[in-house]
């Protein structure tokens, strides 16, 4: 078991070449994020995190509102590398949205107030942990993803269009779909000048 867990983790990579042709079942795919949600970790049990999922029509429309809102951004600069990005993304099946829920967060303030300024810390830091295990998850039924942040550009008009909570803050974009191509060459710093133990 504790092979496979490591497995998961070394083979999950960031895929940019997608396409739409997956053989895992939304049901199962369901289960990964409903999984995350319920078994992913946070400070004070605080369950801050909401995920919602696109798929289909919903998934493009994401990359679409996103594209037209770079492109306002760079007006009559070049386009055609964020294009080609945008486009990669909107290739793909689906796409996770990770928000985290504010109300919760200024609630503890309010409760624990001894560790508020932590509460926004712990609040993102809990928030990675759902990315990772969801990613991970994500691989494990072999399917690609990566890791995107075109908040807080887009969160307006995400949240009209999906009747998100006022109080959700979107934190990131994770799109998914059938790897097409192969990531790139993943780079590693000494562990050595990373890690120390001690006696």
């Amino acid at each position: 078991m504790a092979n496979d867990f490591y497995s998961v983790l070394k083979e999950r990579r960031s895929y940019y070449g997608l396409n739409k042709d997956v053989q895992v079942s939304d049901e199962r795919i369901k289960e990964i994020v409903e999984f995350a949600v319920k078994h992913t970790p946070s400070a004070f049990n605080s369950q801050t995190a909401r995920l919602v999922v696109l798929t289909g029509e919903a998934h493009d429309q994401l990359w679409e509102i996103t594209t037209e809102t770079l492109r306002e951004v760079v007006g009559n600069g070049d386009f055609t590398g964020t294009q080609e990005k945008m486009d990669s993304f909107k290739a793909g099946y689906g796409t996770v949205l990770f928000f985290e829920d504010e109300a919760v967060v200024k609630s503890l303030q309010e409760q624990f107030s001894a560790y508020a300024e932590n509460f926004p810390v712990w609040s993102n830091q809990a928030s990675g942990m759902h990315q990772l295990v969801v990613w991970a998850g994500l691989e494990a039924e072999g399917l690609g993803a990566s890791l995107q942040h075109y908040n807080p550009l887009i969160d307006e008009e995400v949240k009209n269009k999906w009747n998100i909570p006022g109080n959700w803050k979107l934190i990131a974009q994770m799109p998914f779909g059938n790897p097409t191509a192969e990531p790139g060459e993943k780079q590693f710093q000494a562990v050595e000048d990373r890690v120390k133990f001690y006696k």
